[in-house]
């Protein structure tokens, strides 16, 4: 049986994550409160992040600006969160 959350990122109830996708008291704390849906919606979000940033995942700083903006993104924490500066929809060159 599915589980439902009342996801921070969609403002309403809606099929909760099958299991936790982050570590520690983070994870807990998406595991509880995101959706799968929003969950997915972060993704899409992290990938313009590290695209419009130049980050890695394998360099431990970017990891700490990465949870900085997972943060900002589903609870509305800090100065991070919202779409990258200088993200232009569409990607296209005019």
């Amino acid at each position: 049986m599915s589980r439902t959350v009342n996801c921070v990122v969609l403002k309403r109830e809606a099929e909760g994550l099958d299991n936790p996708t982050y570590p520690g008291e983070l994870g807990v704390r998406i595991f509880e409160n995101v959706s799968q849906e929003g969950w997915d919606q972060w993704l899409e979000r992290l990938v313009m992040i590290i695209n419009e940033n130049g980050l890695s995942t394998a360099d431990s700083g970017n990891l700490v600006l990465i949870e900085k903006h997972m943060l900002g993104f589903f609870f509305g924490e800090g100065d991070y969160g919202q779409v990258p500066s200088g993200f232009r929809s569409g990607g296209g060159k005019k």
